[in-house]
C-alpha cells in the first residue's frame, strides 16, 4: 500500500504510541470496581482493583469508617497488587440485616467466608482500628494464609489505649444500662466523628470533609445506633482475646509494617512499643498525624506499603 510522504510521520507516531500501549499494563487493572456478594445471607459490599493473579492485599477498615477510607490507597497499591476492601455489616454499603450478630467474631467469620468465596487463598492484611480485631482473628484462625501484616493505629494490648478511653468503657462493659451508655453514645455524634479526623493532624488542608460526612451519614441511618453500641459493647471480647493474638504474632513472626499516626487520641505510641517488642523485625514509621493518618499522609504510607509488599517472599 502506498503512503504519501505527508502521512509517514503520522504513521510513525501511531506506531510508537501503539508500542508503548502494548508494553504498559492494562489501565483496567487499576480501575476500582464496586461489587457485592451474598455471604451467609449478608449482601456484602467491597471494592476491588488490580490484577487478579497478583498477590492480594486485604484492607480492613476502622470505626466509624468503611472501605471509603482506602479510596486513595487502593489505586496506588493496585498498580502491582490485587486489592480488596470490604465493608462490615452496619458500615458503608454492606446491608445490615436484623438477624446478624454484631460482634467482631461474627464479622471475622463473615470476612473469612468472603475471602474463600471469591477465591482468595493468601493475603497481606492492612488493618486499622476495628480492622485489627477482625484481622487478628483471621490470622489466628488461618496463620498459613497470612503473607504479611500492615498495622495502622490498631492495638492488641490494653497498654496501647489512651487511659481516658479505658475509663470511659469500663462502666459500660461492667454493666450496660442507659446511664453507662451515655458516654459511649457520644462516640456516635457528628462532633466526635469529625474530631477523629481533625485531632492531631498537622496537615488540615489534606483532610476531605467528605470523609467524616459520609461516616456520619452511615451512623445516622435508622437503627444503626443499636448496631454500633453492639459492636462497642462487644469490644471487651477483643480485650480478652489480646493474649491469644499476641501469642500468635510472637510465634509466627509475620513480616510486619507499622504505620502510625502518633497523635491518635485513642491508640497511643505505647501500642507501637508493644508491637516492637513482640515483632522485633517489624518496620516502623510514625507520622505527625492522628487516628486516620491515611487522610493526611496517604502518599507516604502508600509508598512504604508498596516497599514492604515488594520485599515480601512469594509463596
Amino acid at each position: 500500500m502506498y503512503h504519501s510522504p505527508s502521512q509517514l510521520p503520522v504513521l510513525a507516531i501511531a506506531a510508537v504510541v501503539a508500542a508503548i500501549a502494548a508494553a504498559e499494563p492494562a489501565v483496567a487493572s487499576q480501575t476500582v470496581q464496586s461489587k457485592t456478594v451474598k455471604i451467609n445471607g449478608v449482601e456484602l459490599f467491597y471494592r476491588e482493583a488490580g490484577p487478579s493473579n497478583a498477590p492480594t492485599v486485604l484492607l480492613l477498615h476502622g470505626f466509624p469508617s468503611s472501605s471509603h477510607m482506602f479510596r486513595n490507597l487502593i489505586p496506588q497499591l493496585s498498580e502491582r497488587y490485587h486489592v480488596i476492601a470490604p465493608d462490615y455489616p452496619g458500615f458503608g454499603h454492606t446491608v445490615a440485616p436484623a438477624n446478624f450478630s454484631y460482634t467482631f467474631a461474627s464479622v471475622a467469620n463473615l470476612i473469612d467466608t468472603f475471602t474463600q468465596t471469591i477465591g482468595v487463598k493468601q493475603y497481606t492484611l492492612f488493618v486499622q482500628d476495628y480492622g485489627g480485631p477482625v484481622g487478628f482473628r483471621l490470622a489466628v484462625k488461618h496463620p498459613e494464609r497470612l503473607q504479611g501484616l500492615v498495622i495502622q493505629n490498631a492495638v492488641a494490648n490494653v497498654k496501647g489505649w489512651n487511659p481516658d478511653a479505658v475509663k470511659q468503657f469500663a462502666p459500660f462493659w461492667k454493666e450496660r444500662n442507659a446511664e453507662t451508655e451515655k458516654p459511649i453514645r457520644a462516640l456516635l455524634t457528628a462532633d466526635t466523628t469529625r474530631f477523629q479526623y481533625e485531632h492531631g493532624t498537622t496537615r488540615p488542608q489534606n483532610l476531605s470533609p467528605d470523609a467524616w460526612t459520609m461516616d456520619q451519614a452511615g451512623l445516622d441511618r435508622p437503627g444503626n445506633d443499636a448496631i454500633q453500641l453492639g459492636y462497642l459493647f462487644d469490644y471487651q471480647n477483643n480485650v480478652a482475646a489480646y493474649p491469644a493474638w499476641g501469642e500468635l504474632l510472637k510465634k509466627q513472626q509475620p513480616p510486619t509494617l507499622i504505620v502510625w499516626g502518633r497523635n491518635d487520641p485513642f491508640f497511643t505510641m505505647k501500642g507501637v512499643e508493644y508491637f516492637r517488642n513482640l515483632l522485633p523485625q517489624a518496620v516502623v514509621h510514625d507520622y505527625d498525624a492522628g487516628h486516620f493518618a491515611l487522610e493526611t499522609y496517604g502518599d507516604e504510607i502508600a509508598a512504604e506499603t508498596l516497599n514492604f509488599l515488594d520485599a515480601l517472599p512469594r509463596r
